[in-house]
């Protein structure tokens, strides 16, 4: 399941991404239009920051801006600064792999092998969907109502 944490830095994200002509904007603008606690906001975008993908700017006028360009910002990215690992099991994971304490033999286990094409196939969707996609995506949502 999609944390909490993941979803708003997703949506800050895409709001970012929708104002990328204007000035930086403030967390408490980006908290009221999203809908997000203001202080959790406050450490996530301090976390994308450290990850490269917003530029700060203090003082007037200040706020948060997008470092790179939508299209450039990925899912899986964003997954893995907010959560962590992609994989369901630790065994499965490519970048926080732990064996399992209760396996015995990992490589002739059903269920890591299951997970392996789980992780696999969310890696592909993740990996190829950027912001920029899902702008793309909310446009086209809006089109239709």
């Amino acid at each position: 399941m999609l944390s909490k944490k993941t979803k708003y830095a997703i949506k800050a994200l895409v709001v970012m991404g929708k104002n990328m002509d204007k000035p930086p904007m403030q967390i408490s603008k980006i908290a009221e239009l999203e809908k997000i606690p203001k202080k959790f906001l406050e450490q996530i975008l301090l976390d994308l920051r450290n990850a490269g993908f917003l530029y700060s700017k203090k003082g007037a006028g200040g706020g948060y801006s997008l470092n790179k360009d939508p299209k450039d910002i990925y899912l899986v990215n964003i997954m893995r600064i907010t959560d962590g690992p992609i994989a369901m099991v630790p065994c499965a994971s490519l970048n926080f792999y732990h064996r399992c304490d209760e396996c015995h033999q990992e490589h002739t286990c059903g269920i890591r092998d299951v997970f392996i094409e789980v992780r696999d196939a969310s890696l592909k969707i993740l990996s190829e969907t950027s912001i920029a996609d899902i702008i793309g995506r909310e446009t086209t949502l809006i089109s239709h109502e």
